[in-house]
Parts: structure tokens; sequence; C-alpha cells
């Protein structure tokens, strides 16, 4: 029996197994999802997804509502993030019904491990896709895999504060590079430094443009979401970087449309490094971190470290999320 309390997002192999999807080069089509009783691929060692990094993937989750059914978070949004991830790296599109068709297999399959809904546990779900055969040349292969993987898990860096630092040693997007797609080169040189700051205290890292380093663009697991209140304490604003180089999240999207229907008002726009002194809380969005409260922001190029409350605003967005998540809320979240 599993203690749904203690998860947290370490991979243990317990599920009953995963969907895979292969390409047709033949008829350039996808070929039905099967489950396979397995966690393993057989893939040939000199496939581009392994020697180029021909690779993308997605992470979505699923929950139960009150009534114990198991309920998808806008997964049509991740569909439509996968296609544009493919399309960066010469990955063929994946159809969005084959996206949701191969998802709800891997869930059902897996039903048993989808938390309760008494816990805060969810099933986190990772569709990826990626070049498979043989093939030297720099040049699109005929054979790719788009697999669903799922596993039980908590919340990836915790539900208190955290402190940050920013990464100034390495830019991990170029202006006209990859960053606004999921693809597994953006985020594999990330670890040096990732590691590095949590050995020193820093659960997150935060990553400014690397044309400048002057404006905010992520943190490395997670979207920046930054709040202002008016002076006279009425007025509230959500502000979201208007960057090039960050993926679409669907957990921030999320967090501002919730932000809407309380009456903030959200703004879209760069988000300079010297205004991050103007921000009362400071937040961190993903499907893994769900919303994260920051402590802090440091960067040690020029001393500064930017302190924050650790937020009533930003409790009020999570508890809010997780209802959503949960099949909590009425009628006005529904389609997602």
């Amino acid at each position: 029996t599993l203690d749904w309390s203690k998860l947290g997002l370490a991979v243990t192999d317990i599920v009953n197994g995963h969907v895979e999807c292969k390409f047709d080069p033949t008829t350039q089509t996808w070929q039905a999802p099967t489950f396979v009783k397995d966690p393993y691929l057989r893939i040939h060692g000199l496939a581009p997804g392994l020697n180029y990094g021909q690779q993308i993937y997605e992470g979505l989750k699923a929950t139960r509502n009150s009534n114990e059914e198991i309920i998808l978070f806008r997964p049509d949004k991740h569909a439509s993030r996968m296609t544009h991830s493919a399309d960066l790296v010469s990955i063929p599109p994946i159809p969005d019904t084959l996206f949701l068709d191969a998802i709800r297999l891997a869930v059902s399959e897996n039903a048993a491990f989808v938390p309760p809904h008494s816990t805060n546990a969810a099933l986190y779900i990772r569709p990826l896709a990626f070049g498979t055969g043989g093939h030297f040349a720099l040049t699109p292969p005929r054979e790719y895999l788009f697999c669903v993987y799922v596993q039980p898990f908590g919340t990836y860096h915790g539900t208190g504060a955290a402190d940050a630092l920013v990464i100034e040693e390495f830019d991990r997007a170029a202006p006209r590079g990859t960053g606004h797609g999921k693809v597994g080169g953006n985020y594999a040189p990330v670890m040096k430094y990732t590691e590095m700051a949590r050995k020193e205290g820093f659960p997150l890292t935060l990553h400014l443009d690397s044309a400048s380093q002057t404006e905010v663009d992520e943190f490395s697991t997670s979207s920046f979401l930054g709040i202002v209140r008016d002076k006279e304490g009425e007025g509230i604003r959500l502000v979201v970087p208007d960057s090039k180089c960050v993926i679409d999240s669907v957990t921030s999207d999320s967090v501002q449309g919730i932000a809407r229907s309380l009456g903030w008002v959200v703004e879209k726009r760069s988000v300079p490094w010297d205004t991050l002194g103007e921000f009362t809380e400071v937040m961190a969005a993903g499907t893994a971190a769900a919303v994260v409260p920051i402590r802090s922001i440091t960067r040690r190029s020029t001393g500064e470290k930017l302190e924050y409350e650790s937020g009533p605003l930003c409790l009020e967005l999570l508890t809010r999320l997780r209802k959503i998540q949960r099949g909590e809320t009425g009628e006005e979240f529904a389609g997602w």
C-alpha cells in the first residue's frame, strides 16, 4: 500500500506499464497506441533521440474528484504544446486525438496509482517522443516513437517558501533558439548549475535573458510570476514575463485565469531585473512544482538579495488551482 503523503518525485517503477505509439514511415502516420507492461524501451544505439537530442516531452497531471472519478488537467493545452515542440526538432506532429487517447490509455491502465481525492498527491503523466532508428546524417530520420509514462508523485519543491539563485555562468536559451519548446536539450545543461545551487541551499534557480542579462526569463523548472499591490492596498497586479525564450506554461496560464476571475489585473510584459524590488510576492509555477512562493532571490555578481513575503496571495492562487485540478469548482473553469 502506498503512503500517498510521503510521495516525492522519485521514480519507483511500481506502475503497471506505459503506452507506445510508433510512426509508420510508409504511411507517414502514427500507429494506434499500445500498452506495454515494462518500463524499458528497445531502440537503436545510433538513434537521433540519443545522439542529436531529437527529443520532446510534456508533463501533466491526473487527480480524482470528490466522487473518486479520475480527471485530467488541461490535456488539450499540453497536446498543443507538444505539437509546437515537435515542429522545433523535426518530429512528425502528434495529432491531438492520438495524444489524448494515449494519455487516457496510460492512466486507465494505471488507475490504481491515481491518488485518492483526500490527498494532495497526483499521477504525473510524462508524454515523450524522439527519433529512434539508426541514423548518422543530420537529417530527419524515418522512425519515431511516442510514449506515455506515469508515476504517482507529491510536490516537487515542497509547499514552503523557497530561496532562488540567479544562474549567471550559463545561458539556458538563445534569443532565436529553442527555449520556447519542451526539448531535452534545454534542460540537461542546467543540471550542473541547479545541483550546485541546491547544495548551497537554493532549491530554485532563475534565468535572465541571455542577450543582456537584464530581464527575467523563468526558473529552471517553472515559470516566473510576480505580484504588485497598489500603494492603497486595493488593486492587485499579476505580472508575467513576455519572453520568447520560455515555454508557454500551462500552470502559469491557469494561474493567470484564476487571477482574472478574482478581479486582478494581469500584465504580460518584459520584467527588468532592476524592477524586481517592486514585487510584494514572487512565485514559481509549473506542473510538478504547482505554485511555490519565493522567499528570496540572490544575484551574486551584484551582491543583491531580494526578499519577499511568502505570500497570502500566492497561497490563495495555489488553493484555488488545486481545487480546480481536483474538480472542486463551478462552471467557470469547467473547460479545464
